[in-house]
């Protein structure tokens, strides 16, 4: 786990420059890094709203007293999302839109939720409780 995530946070960074550099040399520099503060700015309101529902929903379903699993999987999502679109990059851009959109994270929420209910049937699914 720890090289796998090492090697996301060398990698990611290296391809997402490069993509950039290459953006830049065919628009030009200041219209790539436009791109990158238009998509941050755009991000981050997204981001803020979505999260807002989110909890709007979270706290409703609680006061029913219903257990509010959707929801938490949507907030995780939208927190995900939102680094990844505050990050520089044209992949990483792509990624945090799919996480805070509600149209693209239902088919990612379907893939969470098969990942978590494989690891509780295998056993692999830990979850730490302190008091």
């Amino acid at each position: 786990m720890l090289l796998k995530l090492i090697l996301m946070f060398t990698i990611i960074p290296i391809v997402e420059l490069a993509v950039l550099l290459r953006i830049s040399g065919h628009i030009g520099l200041l219209n790539t890094l436009l791109i990158v503060f238009i998509t941050g700015v755009v991000g981050a309101y997204l981001a803020r709203s979505e999260g807002r529902g989110v909890i709007r929903r979270i706290k409703l379903e609680m006061a029913q007293g219903q257990m509010p699993g959707d929801e938490l999987i949507n907030g995780l999502c939208v927190i995900v999302g939102g680094a990844f679109l505050l990050t520089p990059g044209i992949f990483t851009d792509i990624v945090g839109f799919s996480l805070v959109l509600p149209f693209t994270r239902t088919a990612i929420k379907v893939a969470i939720r098969r990942k978590i209910s494989r690891m509780i049937e295998e056993g692999t699914f830990t979850f730490y409780y302190r008091k």
